[in-house]
């Protein structure tokens, strides 16, 4: 009984919204975009990614907020198969009008196998 009281007060900890964690919780998505994308001009995906693909350069707050979830999807996937390749693992890049939940499959599998 301890046990999954101890459970419960961990979930209800973990959908407390930004109010409930503090004044600057609800800014934390942005500075984590802002950490993302200066590491990702650090590893050149401006010449890398975005020339070889004819795409624009992220925002600073490109994935905190929800603008455009297809082209999102589809920039976040580009990215990860990327960064896969970058990392040694050959990774096919995906299409824009590939299944979704198969491209994300395949990037946690290679994910996994690291």
């Amino acid at each position: 009984e301890e046990g999954a009281s101890g459970r419960r007060g961990e979930r209800e900890r973990s959908e407390e919204g930004p109010a409930e964690r503090g004044p600057g919780a609800a800014f934390h998505m942005f500075v984590l975009m802002e950490d993302l994308l200066d590491k990702l001009k650090l590893l050149s995906y401006e010449e890398e990614v975005l020339r070889r693909h004819n795409m624009r350069p992220l925002s600073r707050h490109y994935f905190a907020l929800p603008t455009n979830p297809g082209e999102q999807f589809f920039m976040f996937c580009t990215l990860a198969a990327w960064l896969i390749t970058k990392a040694g693992r050959p990774f096919e890049q995906p299409q824009e009008y590939d299944d979704p939940n198969a491209v994300i499959s395949n990037v946690l599998s290679e994910l996994r196998s690291f």
